[in-house]
């Protein structure tokens, strides 16, 4: 009798602890986020994304690390003076490890696709013709996902500007994209709180995406 007790009792704590929000895993990615945006260097970058990685070994049920420390590796790949395509190549293993966490996720779609963006930048002459498909379909497969996720919009949007800036075309599209997009980061911005830990970043790029359009 009391080794059933002691079992309820224990079924009952453990259904307390975990419909519990993980405070701790929030705080932690909160810290971390602060920290990604105010990187300055590729040594920061590297620390945030490490920091990153820890947390997602601490919580390996949890995609938002591993989407964050791609992030991080993208941005100073775009940003600084390293490795871009190794940066880039390593965004995208950690994307696709997080993708088998939360599978047909339009944040994970859309960030791989910006990953390969970036290195189709690197070399558009002999790149183009293979990745620009890619890129044009991860951004599509992501809008589909979720038609009300601003990033995808907004790369999407990117990606037509820069074709058609390439091959001499008008911007209408892009620039139908980059106002759609700004309406979504306003429907975005009612969401978030000093606890909310989803992504939220691109606002500006939909801005001056827009200002190229006026």
């Amino acid at each position: 009798m009391k080794t059933y007790t002691f079992l309820i009792a224990f079924v009952l704590h453990s259904v307390a602890v975990f419909s519990q929000p993980n405070e701790a895993f929030e705080e932690a990615m909160k810290v971390q986020i602060q920290a990604m945006n105010e990187v300055t260097d590729a040594e920061a970058a590297q620390e945030v994304s490490n920091a990153f990685l820890r947390i997602a070994e601490a919580e390996s049920t949890e995609w938002l690390p591993l989407y964050y420390a791609a992030l991080t590796k993208i941005e100073a790949a775009f940003r600084f003076d390293i490795n871009k395509d190794q940066e880039f190549d390593s965004a995208i293993e950690l994307i696709q490890q997080a993708s088998k966490l939360s599978p047909n996720n339009s944040e994970l779609t859309a960030l791989h696709g910006y990953a390969l963006m970036g290195k189709l930048s690197l070399d558009p002459v002999s790149r183009g013709q293979s990745m620009s498909p890619q890129v044009m379909q991860l951004f599509g497969m992501a809008i589909n996902q979720d038609r009300e996720n601003p990033r995808a919009v907004t790369l999407m949007a990117q990606m037509e500007l820069g074709m058609a800036e390439f091959f001499g075309s008008g911007p209408q599209k892009a620039c139908g994209m980059a106002r759609i997009a700004l309406d979504l980061y306003k429907s975005e911005s009612a969401k978030v709180d000093e606890n909310y830990i989803l992504p939220t970043w691109g606002a500006p790029t939909a801005e001056e995406l827009a200002k190229k359009c006026q």
